[in-house]
């Protein structure tokens, strides 16, 4: 093999598949990306047998087709230290040659015939199509309130339920549970599944073209997408989270009788100032609604109290005092892009609903502050 790349893109392409490959195993070919040089392309892949990463550059001059194993963490310091626009990479007895305008590299490989399996997508069983964009909005508006650590294994990852083109995720750790609606542009069918946090967080980094379609396939036991068009197109595979996902549906309230329409900008500003003056102890945030204002006090022992006024347009309902965790609002606050956000409560013991308009609901467990 023997191929000249724009370094550029390769360093981009390797700091990708450096996030993906194994840390640490009993398999150091886990921890090895694959190269594979084909006309006018060049497929790099890895995978840590749970998430796997193929993405093809298009930016090369293939002179020799072939392939090459090799470390990817020791392959990607190399390409990030060159200072060349382009660079060598060629393929000899299982070492790899790096060669800029005044530097050489060999890196020591294994059989290119001993790469860990990446799989392929296949286009023609492609499910469900949606805009980078949309597909973007929906992971961000859920990522964020998932199970980072829970022995429930099931909400360690974000809910994907399809019907046709309706595409709903959801995501919770059993404080809050988001949930984000969307359309796919083609989609037939139904499916669900969960898809683990790590897969979903690199697929929002891998996503840079908002315009491009991300096509998505579901088996029984992956799910994979495939970023683009064409043979360039940037394929993440990923196992799916076992186990059943809560019954979210019944988690979201249907009776409350109070609601209030906030400016997010405004809100977002007053529960950061609140959180301020909060600690391990005492860090709720105590949320007082009534016709016109809502006012945030905080306190925490030995350090102080914060009390922060916001005029509402209308509050309809009773006077209500309840507590939140700051940072569960704030989280909310920093992925929605709507002016407004409408908060429906109940009782000080009850959850409380952030909202906007129908594309995302996220319920919030309320904090005992007495």
């Amino acid at each position: 093999m023997k191929v000249i790349c724009d370094r550029a893109a390769l360093f981009d392409a390797m700091s990708h598949l450096s996030s993906v490959v194994a840390g640490r195993t009993p398999s150091p070919v886990l921890q090895c990306v694959s190269l594979s040089a084909t006309k006018g392309l060049l497929t790099l892949a890895g995978t840590d047998q749970e998430v796997g990463l193929r993405m093809s550059l298009d930016k090369v001059d293939v002179q020799k087709e072939g392939s090459a194993l090799v470390p990817a963490d020791k392959l990607a310091q190399i390409i990030r230290a060159c200072e060349d626009p382009t660079i060598t990479l060629e393929a000899k007895d299982n070492a790899l040659h790096i060669k800029g305008s005044d530097a050489h590299f060999k890196i020591f490989g294994f059989d290119a015939k001993e790469a860990p399996a990446v799989r392929t997508f296949d286009p023609a069983k492609t499910q469900c199509e949606i805009p980078a964009s949309a597909l973007q909005t929906l992971i961000g508006r859920t990522l964020f309130a998932a199970a980072t650590e829970h022995s429930r294994y099931a909400i360690n990852g974000v809910l994907f339920d399809r019907e046709g083109k309706k595409l709903r995720c959801v995501a919770t750790d059993g404080r809050r549970l988001a949930l984000a609606r969307g359309e796919c542009t083609k989609g037939d069918g139904k499916s669900s599944c969960i898809v683990p946090i790590k897969a979903l967080g690199l697929l929002n980094k891998l996503i840079r073209d908002p315009e491009a379609l991300v096509h998505i396939t579901v088996e029984p036991n992956h799910i994979l997408f495939s970023i683009g068009e064409g043979p360039s197109a940037t394929i993440l595979s990923s196992n799916l989270v076992e186990g059943a996902f809560p019954p979210f549906e019944d988690v979201i309230p249907k009776d409350q009788d109070k609601k209030v329409t906030i400016d997010s900008a405004s809100l977002s500003s007053a529960i950061r100032r609140a959180a301020l003056l909060t600690n391990e102890e005492s860090k709720g945030v105590r949320l007082s609604f009534e016709d016109k204002k809502v006012t945030l006090t905080s306190r925490a022992p030995e350090m102080g109290e914060a009390e922060i006024h916001l005029d509402v347009q209308k509050y309809v309902g009773e006077p209500l005092e309840i507590g939140f965790n700051p940072y569960y609002i704030a989280d909310a606050m920093k992925v929605l892009d709507h002016a407004e956000v409408i908060i429906e409560l109940k009782a000080p013991n009850k959850p409380g609903v952030l909202k906007t308009g129908n594309d995302f609901t996220y319920v919030v467990m309320p904090v005992n502050l007495t």
